[in-house]
């Protein structure tokens, strides 16, 4: 009995910690509602890594660009190629969740579920890895910024940290290096090209597609035509009897 004094002492001390972390981590969200990160976390952790392997020549790329001086075409690609239910869920789509179950279970390989949102937390705060403890984070994060951020503002961040290349994050670094023009300039066909690399831009190029990117990038810019144009973004319900493809 000498020791329960001690123990509630702890477990106060451990909900302080927790209940800080809680209200820091939401304050955080909120002010990142109205202020441009000027990093994210993905973006840190391969500086570090190419300090660590020495990589000399590694140069980060990214600059920030708000939404009125992006082309439409880009989010929209984004959205076609990713994530169609973005402008309706609430930061999970679980019929995907369990298309992704169902394809394990039989033997296909496993395939990511992750929406907008949940790459926004991933890409902002978190770091790269498969384990519970992140996945944990990763939904944490998802639900401050469904419950904090409107949509627009989620799909303005995720454009602006997403890696579009080898050190090259969002849209005004991978627009500049890769098509020599301003964000506002882009097209459909170069918003689906930077879309279509999203899965692995590890693997895929923009500057030099293989044939899976251009077959990708064709079938973005059919989603895009599908959905209905940029208008689509403003939508406050799937269109009627429309079936939203799945994410490839």
């Amino acid at each position: 009995m000498s020791h329960l004094p001690s123990f509630r002492r702890l477990l106060r001390y451990a909900g302080i910690v927790v209940l800080s972390w809680v209200a820091l981590s939401w304050l955080v969200v909120f002010v990142l509602r109205f202020v441009p990160p000027w990093t994210s976390a993905v973006m840190m952790e391969r500086q570090f890594a190419a300090v660590i392997h020495g990589e000399k020549a590694f140069h980060l790329q990214h600059h920030w660009v708000p939404w009125p001086r992006v082309s439409p075409w880009v989010p929209l690609a984004m959205v076609a190629g990713e994530d169609q239910k973005f402008p309706f869920h609430h930061g999970f789509d679980f019929d995907s969740i369990q298309n992704a179950i169902d394809a394990a279970d039989d033997g296909k390989r496993l395939r990511g579920a992750s929406t907008i949102s949940q790459q926004t937390a991933k890409n902002l705060f978190l770091w790269n890895g498969r384990s519970f403890i992140r996945k944990g984070l990763e939904a944490y994060f998802t639900v401050l910024l469904e419950v904090t951020w409107p949509k627009r503002r989620i799909l303005e961040v995720y454009m602006n940290i997403a890696q579009l290349g080898d050190g090259i994050y969002g849209v005004g670094a991978a627009s500049d290096t890769f098509f020599g023009k301003s964000p506002a300039q882009l097209g459909p066909a170069q918003a689906a090209r930077l879309a279509a690399v999203l899965p692995n831009p590890d693997r895929f190029r923009v500057d030099r597609p293989s044939v899976y990117v251009m077959e990708r990038s064709r079938w973005i810019e059919e989603q895009m035509d599908q959905l209905g144009g940029p208008g689509y973004l403003e939508s406050q319900q799937p269109p009627r009897n429309t079936r939203i493809p799945r994410r490839r």
